[in-house]
């Protein structure tokens, strides 16, 4: 890290929690914004798709416990 994105580090460092956090953020969503940007662009599809295989019973839902059970135990 340069000398003054070392700076501007301890500057953010140094922000209240909730402005670290809105920092963070803006920052992140700078990196890859065309590769994000096509992703948002899918997700409507993605989950037109999800909710049809939902309808033809092709998938089913599971439980939030279900979901998050450490023997990854979504059973068929």
């Amino acid at each position: 890290m340069s000398k003054y994105g070392a700076q501007v580090l301890e500057k953010a460092l140094a922000l209240p929690p909730d402005e670290r956090a809105e920092l963070a953020a803006r920052l992140l969503s700078s990196l890859d914004t065309e590769r994000q940007c096509k992703i948002d662009e899918m997700w409507p599809e993605e989950a037109e798709d999800r909710i049809d295989a939902l309808e033809r019973g092709e998938i089913r839902t599971v439980s939030v416990k279900e979901a998050f059970e450490t023997d990854k135990g979504a059973k068929p």
